[in-house]
């Protein structure tokens, strides 16, 4: 994990490490055989260095790209295969897509396709090969501050560039080549094609699609939410937990085959086949793939039926994982799964032998909320850190749900399999669709209690590290209680407490003036302390910009007022032009600000003020911007505009 860390943020190509993986070898072998068990550890660190250069050369692999040369401004012929289709948005149809040739040259690579939306158009599935007329761009960092980095996101896929086309220049070729991911994308397509036919709820048929293949594009934004804010979202993504129950399932229903010559064997081989042969079913999704791999390990440490540690197990599944596919590291369903399994497999035995009920109903609810209480306390960090919100009644949802979900997953592959035979009853289907109604009425009520809902928390990388401690420190301590594993738990609270009070001052000894970036409308941001003052054209229209930021920078107060003519920051003055192109009363102001389009002569309003810069947000029309660009550039004046630089800080010139 190290080594790929390095070689992503480093940028190392493959060569480098494979040299230093080569030299090493023979030092092990040798040093292997020699090495006294007194004296500096040669054998360790080369261990470790050998390792660390293993995860520099699997990023190093897993990145490299290959192009010709080609002028980067012009538009292009690319030669494209569909790696993964990805949930449209509102313009454009998106998909991860592998470069095969540039003006049919060879070439590798990633990049992410946009094609405008049209309702003539069909998406094109997994294995689809096209060429595609059009110019390749970087991905555009985020426009305002602590927005999603989308950037940062793509680039943890493998991919840096994308290609805007319309449909009009995009030539699908046929008979494309075809692979094991593209079969079993297609196939499970075909599967929820044919569940389309029977008499499902749109919103339980969304929830089918999403609880037994792992395809989450057709379930409502509402019912979506439903599942986040109930703590239950892990439900609608097939991962570790449902591979786990039909693990279960599945050693349960071939343990007669143990009682025939070499029936472990033969048992084990069944079992592994039968996951893989879900995984495909699945869609062969990442998520699903590294669920499928880890207890594919888990079920041969079953079949040898002797003491094996189960960290060893979890993290000889991570390293296979990772050395296929290094990126997965940078995910958050990766880290997610994985902290909850560890979790689970550390903290759940030590819950069970701290107490265990003699009244049998009571042992099993005990346990579930075990397993569940284990599993949050390994994601809690960091689902802090990513979506700021905790659901304290997930416990709940966990209790009513997760004690159904073998039947639910047992009867919905019954369902898939009868449907793709076309002999699904009408009853069975009935029952089916009320069974997953019922569980979406129950996530429904949980969500809807929202007092226990806690939102808008901030957290931070540094709380991050410091709450695995907190929790490390805290199950050690309960484990076997002793003075010093009192200090040290209690040391970790304190490093912690004093990271928020510290955080609070600095929130609290900061003023800021932030020109953020919003199509039609105007937002300026200005933080004292922990009060904000929006200043909007439109307070309807103001997305996710303030609460990102109230998040982030830990805002007590939010006032919206509407957009005034003249602002004083400090020893600086701005000036807000709007579409009324009413002229300054006073002369030489630091700032121009112009909105909503104004028609004004801009080479007399500059002469006029000789501001330091001008800025234009996103309420004006391109047109507008792209002359007042011109202008700017003759006059020698910096020009700003949030479309293309995102978000401005003004200087309040008392630095």
């Amino acid at each position: 994990m190290l080594g790929i860390v390095i070689g992503f943020y480093v940028e190392i190509a493959p060569l480098p490490p494979l040299v230093c993986m080569i030299v090493l070898l023979p030092i092990l072998y040798g040093v292997g055989k020699k090495q006294p068990r007194e004296g500096f550890p040669i054998f360790e660190i080369s261990t470790a260095l050998l390792v660390t250069c293993l995860g520099i050369l699997s990023v190093g692999l897993a990145t490299y790209k290959t192009y010709p040369k080609f002028d980067i401004e012009e538009k292009h012929t690319w030669k494209l295969k569909v790696r993964e289709v990805l949930k449209p948005n509102d313009f454009s149809q998106r998909y991860f897509v592998d470069v095969l040739a540039v003006d049919n040259e060879k070439a590798s690579g990633q990049v992410l396709l946009s094609l405008d939306k049209d309702s003539i158009l069909i998406a094109f599935r997994v294995d689809a090969e096209l060429f595609v007329i059009g110019k390749v761009e970087t991905i555009q960092p985020p426009l305002n501050p602590h927005q999603f980095d989308y950037k940062s996101y793509l680039q943890k896929q493998g991919v840096d560039h994308q290609i805007r086309s319309d449909n009009q220049a995009v030539l699908p070729i046929e008979n494309a080549s075809k692979t094991l991911v593209g079969l079993a994308s297609n196939f499970r397509e075909h599967i929820i094609s044919k569940l389309k036919t029977y008499d499902f709820g749109t919103e339980e048929l969304g929830v089918i699609e999403a609880l037994l293949l792992g395809k989450r594009d057709d379930i409502s934004e509402s019912t979506y939410n439903n599942y986040i804010n109930a703590g239950a979202v892990h439900i609608l993504a097939v991962s570790g937990l449902h591979v786990g129950i039909l693990l279960l399932i599945l050693q349960f229903i071939c343990s007669p085959l143990e009682r025939l010559p070499k029936g472990k064997t033969l048992k084990l081989i069944l079992v592994v086949s039968l996951l893989w042969s879900y995984a495909f079913i699945a869609g062969l999704s990442p998520s699903i793939v590294r669920a499928v791999t880890m207890f594919s390990f888990l079920a041969y440490a079953m079949h040898l039926n002797r003491p094996t540690n189960s960290f060893n197990i979890i993290a000889l599944s991570m390293l296979f994982i990772l050395l296929v596919k290094p990126l997965f590291l940078f995910q958050v369903g990766f880290q997610m799964s994985y902290a909850a399994v560890i979790a689970i497999v550390w903290i759940y035995p030590k819950l069970q032998r701290f107490w265990f009920p003699e009244n049998l109903l009571v042992r099993k609810v005990w346990q579930l909320l075990s397993v569940s209480v284990s599993a949050q306390l390994g994601v809690l960090p960091i689902s802090l850190f990513y979506f700021h919100q905790f659901p304290a009644l997930f416990f709940i949802s966990n209790l009513l749900v997760i004690p159904f979900l073998g039947l639910i997953l047992g009867l919905g592959i019954l369902v898939i399999v009868l449907a793709l035979f076309d002999f699904l009853p009408s009853f069975l289907v009935t029952f089916f669709d009320g069974i997953i109604h019922l569980m979406n009425s129950v996530i429904g009520w949980i969500a809807r209690q929202e007092g226990f809902l806690i939102k808008n928390i901030p957290f931070d990388s540094v709380q991050l590290l410091l709450g695995y401690f907190i929790v490390f420190a805290l199950v050690i301590f309960l484990s076997k209680v002793s003075k010093r594993k009192l200090l040290v738990l209690f040391g970790g609270l304190v490093v912690f407490q004093s990271c928020l009070i510290w955080s609070t001052y600095q929130t609290n000894n900061t003023e800021t003036l932030i020109l953020t970036h919003r199509s039609r409308n105007t937002v300026l941001l200005h933080q004292t302390g922990s009060e904000m003052f929006v200043y909007a054209n439109d307070s309807s229209n103001l997305g996710s910009i303030v609460n990102d930021f109230s998040v982030a920078e830990r805002i007590q107060n939010i006032t919206i007022k509407p957009v005034q003519n003249s602002y004083q920051f400090g020893a600086k003055k701005l000036y807000v032009m709007d579409s009324l192109g009413l002229f300054p009363l006073e002369k030489e102001y630091d700032y121009l600000l112009l909105t909503q389009s104004p028609k004004v002569n801009l080479e007399r309003l500059l002469d006029s003020i000789q501001p330091k810069i001008v800025l234009a947000d996103g309420s004006n029309y391109p047109s507008y911007v792209k002359r007042w660009k011109r202008t700017c550039s003759e006059k020698e004046i910096p020009f700003h505009h949030t479309g293309e630089k995102g978000y401005y800080v003004f200087d309040n010139g008392n630095d």
